[in-house]
């Protein structure tokens, strides 16, 4: 696919500087470097500054005093021309006086300022702002989120239970009790642009908003090939059998760790059996409504979340550019 690494979070090229992981002497010399900056979150949302829909990353020199709060030691994210680039986490810090029943939600529109920080620089849920950000910001962002999140999810030892120890620049865990090494775990999702003629099928999931309509999407199985995994969870879910499958585009998704894998999908039937305990609805689209909707003007389907893959495969085929 000739645009794929134009989805959201589909990179930047930025250096993940591997090779600095196990070298202590660098690490401690990066962390003393006057052009070494951080990535700061809270609760899994970056901190950023700037106006709605232009916002940008915001690092931190590493002897700002908000990093005294850090409930951790820093992830090596990389290097951005030649500096090194670490993210910081303060969790613990409790906001005062704010109502914080919105976090983690699908629409969390709540900021949190944190008194140590300059005016404008607030922490925002990544889903709300991912569009806003440039390529090489929503890399750094959703690499933070996404390894700062496995840290808070695999704190003890899958093998004996004792607690583990943050290793290799944050990039690895290691048991003190039995020595088993842990490394961050991505989940492998298939989400599935299925055509049939001039329509393509979309789906919704209970609690979404109302009208919004997606492609459908499930995690691989074990010992599951990728094409397989698209036909049984078309079949799973909508009662759709699919032919021909074929990759077209990827996108690191760090609501907490997936890699969402877009494929194309031929379906060899129009009938729709759904699972309701799978999805609550199914339906055929046309091209030209898909063009309506996403104007804006469907009385009954809202398009895919902008910056999600969904919706940049779905704007693809509109614009016949997946190939």
């Amino acid at each position: 696919m000739r645009h794929a690494e134009e989805v959201t979070f589909g990179g930047s090229a930025l250096d993940r500087a591997a090779e600095l992981r196990g070298d202590i002497p660098a690490l401690a010399a990066a962390l003393l470097a006057s052009d070494t900056r951080t990535i700061l979150m809270w609760q899994g949302k970056p901190l950023v500054s700037g106006d709605e829909g232009a916002q940008e990353l915001v690092r931190l020199p590493l002897d700002h005093p908000v990093l005294a709060e850090a409930r951790a030691e820093p992830i090596l994210l990389g290097r951005e021309d030649g500096a090194a680039r670490f993210a910081h986490d303060i969790s613990n810090w409790q906001p005062e006086g704010q109502d914080l029943g919105q976090l983690g939600g699908f629409s969390d529109l709540s900021e949190q300022v944190h008194p140590s920080l300059a005016p404008g620089q607030r922490f925002a849920e990544l889903r709300r702002v991912m569009t806003g950000l440039s390529p090489r910001d929503a890399e750094l962002a959703a690499s933070a989120k996404a390894i700062l999140s496995w840290h808070s999810r695999h704190g003890f030892c899958a093998c004996c239970g004792a607690a583990s120890d943050i290793a290799s620049a944050g990039w690895q865990r290691v048991c003190p009790a039995c020595g088993a090494h842990h490394f961050p775990r991505t989940d492998p999702v298939v989400i599935m642009l299925i055509l049939r003629g001039n329509s393509v099928l979309l789906g919704r999931s209970p609690g979404w908003p109302k009208g919004m309509y997606s492609c459908l999407a499930g995690f691989v199985e074990p010992g599951e090939a990728i094409e397989a995994a698209v036909r049984r969870e078309v079949f799973e879910e909508a009662g759709v059998q699919v032919g021909a499958v074929s990759y077209l585009a990827s996108q690191p998704w760090p609501f907490p760790a997936s890699l969402m894998i877009g494929c194309r999908g031929e379906a060899l039937s129009d009938k729709i059996v759904i699972d309701p305990v799978e999805i609550e609805e199914a339906r055929w689209v046309s091209r030209e409504e898909l063009a309506v909707a996403f104007a804006g003007q469907h009385p009954e389907i809202l398009p895919a979340r902008n910056g999600a893959i969904a919706h940049f495969l779905l704007r693809n085929w509109l614009a016949d550019t997946l190939d």
